[in-house]
């Protein structure tokens, strides 16, 4: 439901912000007021198509926003904002649109920016817009599968119907696949095979390349690493000029000059633990330089065996290590399970297959027998209503034909084997035609009309806009339109513009456009009325001034249709 509407430099509108109510919201106004502006508005944030045009003269930028209520049960809305990581809040969403005067323009719903198209998509779940601005979902063939669906109460049941045929697609997917690619699967077994026996005799292990390249460095440069080693021994102990002969003859001068000045104690003691640290040390060196032996059939092993690592590292793990290689070899093995096994899965993905098929063919004929049923009251009761809307000679159809015949029985579709579309005939003698095909649009209005009556249970629609639906009509007629208008806006809001007094007195909500002058510019502006000012405008619409009858006359509608509050 639309809750609130600000409008900010679009066309003759400089700055208006409205707040509605459900139920019928009624819009009235002297000829050229700028009625259709409001609803050009709507239509801009709904996402039709607008160009710079629409910004009043000397602005930069026109802006339309929204705030819009959500009912739980509108699935479609809310299956589709979810899809997008957008969350109504306290069951709400902000709808924000702009146009710059570059052509440029923004679209958000919520925080987050969406297309045009988005935006469209997103509305046609909330509102209905029936007349000029041809943004009617019940023209989209497409919805009218639904429509018909939710009339018979048969939604849940088409619901699953179109998961087992989605599955039943999977699984024809999948045979298919099996079948075409049975050279490529043989062909890839004897290439996993390869890979898992190259693994399997190499026999990697967890952090083998780095000690070889160690031991290879190690082997491979190994008369200077000798050289440097004993270089290292010779400066370290071998001699008296070593560091540790130094050391030495350091530690006995301090013992001797300690046991005359023991303030010398901690140096002494200091001396002590490096003579030690320097023996440790130089044990140890000893131990690696005496240990050091060139072997030139390990270094050729060696440089062999890290060759064998790098190739099967470069050819089933680039720049991985031998984990991955390892990693490799396991989904190698598995696929190899998995491909070894596929025969036998197409067996039973056959028998599977053949199931469901049988199953969907079941519930596609107890759909469609549902559907044919519902089809003929649906038609019977909107006809019925068309009568009673001024158009005592249309006939309605709902049409329920078959997709056809394949070579494998009817052809299936997600919903089931119907094409579903509702036809018009408006005039006796006219063929049943598309309802796109009506060229009125206070004609196309009241077919609307008469469809949404009937359907507005079933409908999660919960905005319907009415433009131009009093074209052409009056008297009894319009007193109808009235009627089936409050009979919708009871569970539904409404939003409709009209010239009829005997439809403006039905408002929950009346609404009067008006232009003024401010500044020596023309202004658009909106005014909710009050009991009094409702009867006036009432009045003029009957007369054209509230003069004693006219405002009598007024007075009189409105007791009578009125809701209580003339």
């Amino acid at each position: 439901m639309l809750e609130e509407l600000s409008i900010r430099n679009y066309a003759l509108i400089d700055n208006i912000s409205l707040s509605f109510e459900g139920g019928l919201n009624i819009l009235t106004g002297e000829t050229g007021a700028g009625k259709s502006i409001i609803v050009g508005s709507l239509s801009f944030l709904l996402g039709a198509k607008t160009d710079t045009g629409v910004i009043r003269t000397g602005s930069e930028e026109a802006s339309v926003s929204a705030v819009v209520s959500v009912r739980e049960g509108n699935r479609d809305v809310l299956e589709w904002l979810a899809g997008r990581d957008i969350s109504p809040e306290d069951g709400r969403l902000i709808i924000r649109r702009n146009l710059k005067a570059s052509g440029r323009g923004s679209i958000y719903i919520q925080n987050v920016p969406v297309t045009r198209n988005d935006l469209a998509e997103c509305m046609a779940f909330l509102f209905d817009l029936h007349g000029q601005h041809n943004h009617e979902s019940l023209l989209r063939k497409e919805t009218h599968r639904r429509y018909l669906d939710r009339f018979a109460g048969i939604e849940e049941e088409t619901a699953r119907f179109n998961a087992l045929f989605l599955d039943l697609a999977d699984r024809k997917k999948a045979f298919e696949s099996s079948l075409s690619s049975e050279r490529d699967r043989e062909a890839r077994i004897e290439i996993l095979s390869y890979a898992v026996d190259e693994i399997d005799k190499a026999a990697p292990r967890a952090g083998e390349i780095r000690e070889l390249e160690s031991e290879t460095s190690r082997l491979g440069d190994f008369e200077k690493l000798a050289a440097q080693a004993n270089a290292a021994a010779g400066a370290l102990f071998d001699g008296e000029a070593s560091a540790l002969g130094l050391i030495r003859r350091t530690r006995s001068s301090l013992e001797n000059a300690a046991a005359i000045d023991t303030e010398l104690s901690a140096l002494l003691k200091r001396t002590e633990d490096l003579y030690y640290e320097a023996e440790d040390l130089a044990a140890e060196l000893r131990l690696y330089r005496d240990g050091l032996k060139y072997d030139p059939a390990r270094l050729e092993e060696a440089e062999e065996r890290l060759a064998l690592l790098y190739r099967l590292k470069k050819k089933y793990a680039p720049g991985g290590d031998e984990e991955a290689v390892l990693a490799y070899r396991a989904r190698a093995a598995a696929e190899i399970e998995a491909l070894s096994r596929t025969e036998e899965n197409r067996d039973k993905l056959k028998a599977e297959i053949a199931v469901l098929e049988k199953d969907i063919a079941a519930r596609a004929a107890a759909i469609s027998a549902k559907r044919k049923e519902a089809s003929l009251k649906l038609g019977e009761r909107i006809t019925g209503i068309l009568a009673s809307l001024g158009m005592p000679h249309a006939a309605f159809s709902v049409e329920v034909a078959s997709k056809g015949k394949g070579p494998n029985g009817l052809i299936m579709g997600p919903w089931g084997a119907d094409e579903v579309e509702f036809l018009i005939s408006a005039n006796t003698g006219e063929p049943l035609k598309e309802l796109s095909r009506i060229a009125s649009g206070g004609e196309l209005s009241r077919v609307m009309l008469a469809i949404k009556t009937v359907l507005a249970g079933a409908d999660t629609i919960e905005t319907l806009v009415f433009d131009e639906i009093d074209t052409g009509i009056g008297g009894q007629v319009a007193l109808s339109v009235g009627e089936y208008l409050t009979r919708i806006a009871a569970i539904k809001q409404i939003f409709c513009i009209t010239h009829l007094a005997s439809i403006a007195v039905r408002a929950d909500n009346h609404l009067k456009v008006e232009k003024r002058s401010e500044g020596g510019r023309t202004i658009t502006g909106v005014t909710a009325l009050k009991p009094s000012a409702q009867r006036d405008e009432i009045a003029r619409m009957l007369a054209g001034d509230s003069g004693a009858a006219a405002l009598a006359h007024a007075e009189d509608l409105l007791t009578k249709y009125g809701k209580g509050n003339g």
